[in-house]
């Protein structure tokens, strides 16, 4: 009989402590909910929005428009106001405040919003008309935000786009049919890559660091699984990296200048940075002793140019070492964290609304900056919510983490016995872990584990793979 990976996740869950159904007081708001009226919105409808997202994504987010100016490159940036369907309190709310988060469980997706609002009304989908925030940023030929404002507005997206289409348009390849069939979406797409070039140049100057990431996504046939690959990023994939990036800092500092409490996301200097000079050392670069980000991405760019086959390998390791990000409450006039990746000093989660409840919150805070109401939150409200969002998002990467391991397992259960490329991405008191390239898949070293660490590179043997448990077991050839 089949492994069942639904159930699976549905199981993994509730086990980290996730709701994977919304109670039926919110699917009962949900099916009773109607668009949000227009009242008092800057009507955007008429310009040429379009939204680019994975290929299989139905919860749309966000939105982009850009214009050349005297100034500069203006951006647009819409972003699904989530808020105003949701109310605080609601039966909705109060599910999002719990999960906090949309987990993506390989087979399965456990919305935070029931699927009636992520997927139709508060989706900017196309051809629909939509409440959204927007976020305006005018970035000079520098790659510096030289003015930037967030208002409430009316949009409506013209085109839904993949990255996939995209990226490959954009590195060379034949344009998407929607992309084909229109010259304005055309012009709209290349001057959007222009400026979040420039965007990314300017935080590469400022040491924000490049990595090579990628997500592990099953390839299945006729509903069984019968491998595993790996998607990399692109360029449409980067263009909106840098926009959401972009716009985040947007947010972030326009609700410092307006003095209240806010959410803000934080990845604090790498404990383990001594390690990360040590794999520096080992390619012939020295590091300073003190965490440098600028010094760091100079070693990632350098060791990307001179081996771009292995470099995420080096990337891998790096991100591991560096440990994960974190929300924090924080208050005007107290310390600000930034976050080191980024090498930004004001950066806050706005732009995904419908898949993080933080993204909410923000929302609601910079409703009551520009609509001057009462603050919804209090400083200790705020902390709570920031805290518990921290732990589900951990939560949440443990789900995913074993699902992907148990969809590894069974693509590899019928290759026992072979060797293959390794790096060692994880030493703790559990054991020792390793990533294997091609498949790209992760498991446990049973044999030869003693003495290594994060960044060793070593060739191991697949000694057992258990998709019931999750298990990929190695062995150090």
């Amino acid at each position: 009989m089949a492994f069942d990976l639904a159930a699976a996740a549905r199981q993994e869950m509730i086990e980290r402590g996730f709701e994977p159904e919304p109670p039926e007081a919110a699917l009962r708001q949900a099916r009773e909910l109607r668009p949000a009226e227009p009242d008092g919105l800057e009507d955007l409808t008429g310009l040429t929005w379009s939204s680019i997202d994975n290929d299989d994504s139905r919860d749309l987010d966000q939105i982009e428009w850009a214009e050349r100016t005297a100034d500069g490159i203006r951006v647009l940036v819409g972003v699904a106001d989530v808020d105003a369907l949701v109310e605080r309190g609601t039966p909705i709310d109060m599910h999002a405040e719990r999960e906090t988060t949309t987990v993506y469980a390989g087979v399965s997706t456990f919305p935070m919003l029931p699927e009636r609002l992520s997927t139709d009304l508060t989706s900017l989908n196309e051809n629909e008309t939509r409440a959204a925030i927007a976020i305006e940023m005018v970035v000079r030929g520098d790659g510096e935000i030289v003015s930037s404002r967030v208002f409430r507005a009316l949009v409506r997206n013209r085109a839904q786009l993949t990255y996939n289409g995209v990226g490959a348009w954009l590195e060379g390849s034949a344009a998407p049919a929607k992309v084909a069939a229109s010259k304005e979406l055309e012009a709209q797409l290349r001057l959007q890559n222009e400026a979040a070039h420039v965007l990314r140049e300017a935080r590469a100057r400022m040491g924000a660091l490049t990595f090579d990431r990628q997500e592990l996504q099953a390839v299945v046939e006729d509903g069984r699984v019968k491998g595993i690959a790996a998607r990399r990023a692109n360029r449409a994939s980067r263009l909106i990296e840098d926009f959401m990036i972009g716009a985040n800092e947007v947010m972030a500092r326009t609700l410092r200048a307006g003095g209240i409490t806010a959410i803000r996301r934080v990845v604090k200097a790498p404990e383990r940075w001594a390690r990360i000079v040590e794999l520096a050392q080992r390619y012939g670069e020295a590091l300073p002793p003190q965490p440098d980000a600028a010094a760091l991405n100079a070693f990632l760019v350098a060791r990307k140019r001179a081996d771009p086959d292995h470099y995420p390998d080096v990337s891998l390791a790096v991100l591991k070492l560096m440990g994960p990000g974190e929300y924090v409450a924080a208050r005007p006039g107290g310390p600000q964290d930034g976050h080191f990746g980024l090498a930004a000093q004001d950066y806050t989660h706005s732009t995904a609304p419908n898949r993080r409840f933080a993204d909410l919150v923000t929302q609601r805070l910079l409703k009551a900056l520009i609509l001057r109401g009462g603050q919804p939150y209090s400083d200790e409200e705020l902390t709570a919510i920031a805290r518990e969002c921290t732990l589900k998002e951990d939560a949440a990467r443990k789900v995913q983490r074993d699902m992907t391991k148990r969809i590894a397992a069974l693509a590899v259960e019928d290759r026992i016995g072979e060797t293959f490329a390794a790096v060692v991405t994880g030493v703790t008191p559990k054991g020792v872990f390793v990533r294997v390239t091609d498949p790209p898949v992760e498991g446990r070293l049973m044999r030869g584990e003693h003495g290594l660490d994060v960044g060793d590179r070593i060739r191991v043997e697949l000694l057992a793979a258990d998709p019931a448990r999750g298990f990929i077991d190695f062995g150090k050839v």
